[in-house]
């Protein structure tokens, strides 16, 4: 970089920095990308090959990254398998790996990218963030050699993780985050020998970061907002959608809801994976998302938040969230209710047969309450109130307690849980509630189309979810999912 070109880099990074001190909010952006991915083999590609693919991935990030900055942004999020995709054996995908240090080294990259081992691919990243001023997150794999006097070393000689990095707007590594709750297909990576959480600092707030599966488990997503205290999540992800209530930007807003902070989600674009669903979310709703299952292009989402949503009016204040619910008395069995599963677990159901009422429903020591009110109903659709309190152990093992309003997939009872995008029925007037035992519950509510409810919806603090106006759109679901961390 010629001289000029240096004084010209500090003025536009102090005016940046300036600008954030000035001010209680920040701009952010997240990129969902549509991942250029390697064709599929069992014996590894050469370190060029390699870095040819990633190389192609960046360059759709740099402009994205590129586009973010010129529109203001102070921080881009891109996608978990954003660099290289995901169709790897543990030793198809080591040629894409480099040794990420620890950030505590001090280390721009762009500047002097032979200080440590070849690492093209931080170097191109720290050169985006240094070039543009932004702060840029990515995902990519970290490699650490180990030897026989580490017990869990490896047969290969090293450990493998999914990783995250962070490079400020002087292009220097500032985080290192390795994924700790893998997917049940990541067999690629090694898990981390002991949790991370991961923090840093900036001029609007202090940031967390996780990837993915991680945002299910209390190690570190729930430790980085209740012990760390973090203003914003970052979270790279590659999440595959599942309706009814685990659709990524529904389950996304609904966290961000719960945990009263910032959430910037960046989800990877494959719809034959039903990977799709990005978002910047606030604690009082979505400030944009993104959910498009009909084309394989990228997108970039910019949206203003609170530096310290904490302090703001739309913040969660505390909820007692099982209080309500707990003055309902217990009714008698219903000899309507049925049983169905909703993602392999066996919820419990009944139907709402009236155009309004008041239903309780249970499953061991979950009761869920639902008052209803529907502004008409439509003869081929179904809906049911159902309830789950038990232990999940698909793809991993965590306790849920779950109460739910939901639009069936047809009028035959069997299908209530399969997924379901679409619906046509209105309700006036809506309040769902539970006996909960945790106080790790996240409201959501997804309309028809796959579409979010900013504003509509709101949280008393007896535990109740209520429409505050009558709802705009015809609901998919209506939903309390708890996640009780202690019992898994």
């Amino acid at each position: 970089m010629l001289p000029s070109q240096n004084l010209l880099h500090t003025a536009v990074l102090a005016l940046t920095v300036l600008q954030a001190l000035a001010s209680d909010t920040f701009i952010a952006a997240v990129y969902e990308h549509s991942v250029i991915l390697p064709n599929a083999t069992d014996k590894p590609v050469s370190p060029n090959d390699a870095l040819m693919l990633m190389n192609k991935n960046m360059d759709v990030l740099e402009r994205a990254i590129k586009e973010a900055a010129l529109q203001g942004a102070h921080i881009i999020v891109t996608p978990e398998d954003g660099i290289y995709g995901w169709r790897f054996t543990r030793e198809t995908i080591y040629p894409y790996l480099e040794d990420i240090p620890d950030p505590a080294v001090n280390w721009i990259p762009c500047i002097n990218p032979t200080r440590f081992a070849p690492a093209p691919v931080q170097e191109r990243l720290s050169c985006m963030a240094r070039n543009n001023s932004i702060y840029v997150v990515a995902n990519i794999g970290d490699k650490k050699p180990c030897n026989s006097s580490d017990p869990d070393c490896p047969s290969d000689g090293r450990y493998q993780y999914n990783t995250d990095v962070v490079f400020d707007p002087e292009g220097k590594l500032v985080a290192r985050y390795h994924k700790y709750n893998l997917f049940m297909s990541e067999t690629q990576f090694n898990y981390p020998k002991k949790s991370e959480a991961v923090t840093f600092e900036t001029p609007f707030g202090k940031f967390g970061i996780i990837t993915c599966f991680d945002i299910l488990f209390r190690e570190p997503a729930v430790v980085l907002v209740s012990e760390l205290q973090v203003d914003t999540v970052l979270f790279p992800t590659a999440w595959m959608n599942v309706l009814p209530f685990l659709t990524a930007v529904e389950f996304h807003s609904a966290w961000a809801m719960g945990m009263g902070v910032n959430f910037l989600a960046a989800n990877t674009h494959y719809t034959s994976l039903s990977m799709t669903g990005s978002g910047i979310y606030a604690p009082g709703g979505a400030r944009t998302y993104y959910y498009n299952m009909k084309t394989e292009d990228g997108h970039l989402l910019i949206a203003e938040l609170d530096s310290h949503p904490c302090l703001s009016p739309a913040s969660l204040p505390a909820i007692n969230w099982s209080s309500y619910a707990l003055s309902i008395k217990r009714s008698s069995v219903n000899d309507h209710n049925f049983e169905g599963l909703i993602f392999h677990d066996r919820f419990t159901f009944t139907e709402l047969t009236n155009p309004e009422g008041n239903l309780t429903i249970c499953q061991k020591d979950l009761c869920c309450h639902l008052s209803y009110k529907r502004a008409g109903k439509e003869e081929d659709e179904l809906y049911v109130l159902g309830t789950f309190d038990g232990l999940h152990v698909v793809e991993g093992q965590y306790y849920l307690q779950v109460c739910t309003l939901l639009k069936c997939k047809s009028t035959e009872p069997n299908t209530c849980g399969q997924p379901v995008e679409m619906a046509q029925t209105k309700f006036e007037m809506l309040s769902l509630s539970g006996t909960f035992g945790t106080n790790n519950v996240f409201p959501e509510v997804l309309y028809s189309g796959v579409q979010l409810a900013p504003g509509e919806f709101e949280v008393l603090n007896d535990g109740r979810l209520i429409s505050k106006t009558r709802p705009t759109k015809p609901v998919v679901t209506v939903t309390l999912f708890g996640r009780w961390y202690e019992k898994d």
